[in-house]
């Protein structure tokens, strides 16, 4: 089972993650005099006198267990004040214009680290680094990220840039911009935070983000909270519909990983797993091959988890004895509080409870089970038969079977086998579920690739259309006569100049060059082939008396560097006599 390491060596406090830039921040208490009485300057002695520390926080991947990315979380080991977390300075920081030379610190430091852990074997590992809304603003940003990255030697796709809602919003008009520019240099997005800034769900779908960060404000009582649990359900379901990855951040205990495991999260972050480590000790827990436990992998198979809630000792010891010949994982519980505080800690398949126990009956105990743990079964097995209490426990759904003590051994034992049968009957059709899920996430992100792509070739198909007109235009007022032929020797275009010295030559556009204007090719001996010049030749050149005048005719045949097909010809007067 995986608990989060005691030593926290360089970690701020709990639930780590860090605000962006627009959050508002505390306000250091600087000392009188020195520079430190100003914080800007502080900001700055900061950065050239190596007080600023990275720390990198591991992101675990739920299918396989495995670490597969780090964020990386910038902190200042201030003098006075001691390690300061990213909240507490970067909104001043922002504030006094340090903002962008923090990201720039950070991003080339996390690169050399990166380059490094590839350097020692761990080839597939990425880096998340956060931007900050007026980084994010600066049209400069993707230019200085691919600098780095090509300096360091380090592909685009290993590096994750996390931008929060308050960016996007910051940014206005030029949002969509600079989400695409990032992309087309091949870094991944994730946005950040979600659910707690002001962007519209409408525009989600547009935004071309890998991943969704759901915020840890979400997770830290999905376990207890149903409104906090239907709100995970509903934005994994929306990020996946979206073809997008989820990661869950906060994560600091055994029931919330349990919880997002069953629910189709694909990565978490936080304590439960491990606090940010500086770059040596990333490398010792990678090097470790350190990993989720198997039972809190997304497609792994639990074993039977029985929990017994009954106030009298002598009635769980019999209980245990009678159903630990069938290798169940056995809790216990003296009352209905402490079983819902087991619950929260551990999950369980089957629930077996007293009704009459103090402080809470056990139809009240099943009763918030279900509404809290509604994939367990449950069972009241009492000598006491409150029939009201019971019946209406049982038509709410609160309770699967009613069995009253003294009970037969082996019949209560083949209830409780009964009772894992339906529970794994239904945990194999949620795994079922979650791997039609998984199939249509990787669907949806591959269709939303390809709606990508396709916006990106309308975008050049546009701008292709564009440079063609202003060629064209610029070809058709030149006072040059230019001639245009397609590869099959067909007049394609003609400009002013040209239709102005053959206006007695009838219509040319769309007919054979070679019999309208016989005089722009040379015999076959001295040239090519009337109307069929060769591919990538060299440029041909001829004199030809038109009007009583001598021009240089001369053929360029096209796609040599292109696409094109054909040739263009000019023809220039030579000032000799014909």
């Amino acid at each position: 089972m995986i608990t989060a390491p005691s030593p926290r060596p360089l970690s701020a406090p709990a639930a780590d993650a860090d605000a962006s830039v627009a959050a508002p921040a505390p306000k250091l208490a600087s000392p009188p005099g020195g520079d430190d009485a100003d914080l800007g300057a502080g900001l700055r002695r900061a950065l050239t006198s190596d007080e600023l520390v990275l720390l990198y926080q591991p992101l675990v991947d739920l299918q396989t267990g495995a670490v597969a990315s780090l964020e990386a979380l910038v902190r200042w080991r201030h003098p006075l004040h001691g390690l300061l977390a990213a909240r507490e300075f970067l909104a001043l920081a922002d504030a006094a214009g340090l903002a962008g030379a923090i990201d720039e610190w950070v991003l080339a430091r996390a690169c050399r680290d990166l380059r490094a852990w590839h350097a020692a074997g761990l080839e597939q590992l990425k880096v998340a680094i956060n931007v900050a809304p007026s980084q994010f603003r600066d049209p400069a940003c993707g230019a200085s990220v691919a600098a780095m990255l090509k300096e360091c030697g380090i592909a685009p796709d290993m590096l994750t840039l996390e931008v929060t809602e308050s960016a996007l919003t910051q940014a206005g008009a030029e949002c969509d911009a600079r989400l695409a520019g990032f992309k087309a240099s091949g870094l991944s997005l994730t946005l950040d935070d979600f659910g707690t800034g002001y962007a519209s769900l409408s525009n989600l779908k547009r935004y071309p983000f890998d991943a969704l960060k759901i915020d840890a404000h979400f997770i830290r009582d999905v376990v207890t909270s149903g409104h906090d649990a239907a709100m995970c359900k509903t934005l994994i379901a929306m990020a996946h519909h979206l073809g997008m990855k989820v990661v869950a951040e906060g994560v600091e205990t055994e029931a919330q990983c349990d919880f997002l495991r069953r629910n189709m999260c694909d990565l978490i972050q936080g304590y439960f797993f491990s606090p940010p480590l500086a770059a040596d000790e990333v490398g010792h827990l990678l090097a470790g091959g350190r990993a989720l436990a198997p039972h809190l992998r997304r497609m792994h198979k639990p074993r039977r988890r029985l929990l017994l809630v009954d106030d009298e000792p002598n009635i769980v010891s019999a209980l245990k004895r009678l159903l630990r010949a069938d290798q169940y994982e056995i809790h216990t519980a003296n009352d209905g509080q402490q079983g819902l505080e087991l619950l929260a800690r551990q999950p369980v398949d089957v629930i077996i409870s007293d009704q009459r126990m103090p402080g809470m009956l056990g139809a009240d105990f099943l009763r918030k089970a279900k509404q809290q743990y509604p994939e367990t079964i449950r069972i009241m097995l009492s000598g006491y038969t409150e029939l009201q209490s019971v019946t209406d426990a049982v038509n709410e759904g609160a309770i699967y079977k009613f069995l009253t003590k003294p009970w037969d051994d082996e019949l209560l034992r083949g209830h409780v086998a009964e009772a894992f049968r339906l529970k794994e009957i239904a945990d194999d059709n949620q795994r079922l579920n979650l791997e039609v899920r998984s199939a249509n996430r990787e669907l949806a992100a591959a269709n939303r690739q390809l709606e990508e792509l396709l916006l990106e070739k309308q975008r050049q198909i546009r701008r292709d259309e564009v440079s063609l007109s202003v060629a064209r235009e610029l070809l058709q007022h030149l006072p040059l006569p230019v001639i245009g032929m397609d590869d099959a020797g067909m007049i394609a275009f003609i400009n002013g100049a040209a239709e102005g010295l053959f206006r007695h030559s009838g219509a040319l556009l769309g007919n054979e060059a070679s019999s309208v204007l016989p005089q722009l090719f040379a015999p076959p001996a001295s040239g090519p082939v009337a109307g069929e010049p060769p591919r990538h030749a060299s440029p041909s050149r001829h004199l030809a008396d038109i009007d009583g005048r001598r021009y240089a005719v001369v053929v360029y045949p096209m796609g040599e560097s292109s696409a094109s097909r054909g040739s263009l010809i000019t023809l220039s007067l030579t000032g000799e006599a014909p």
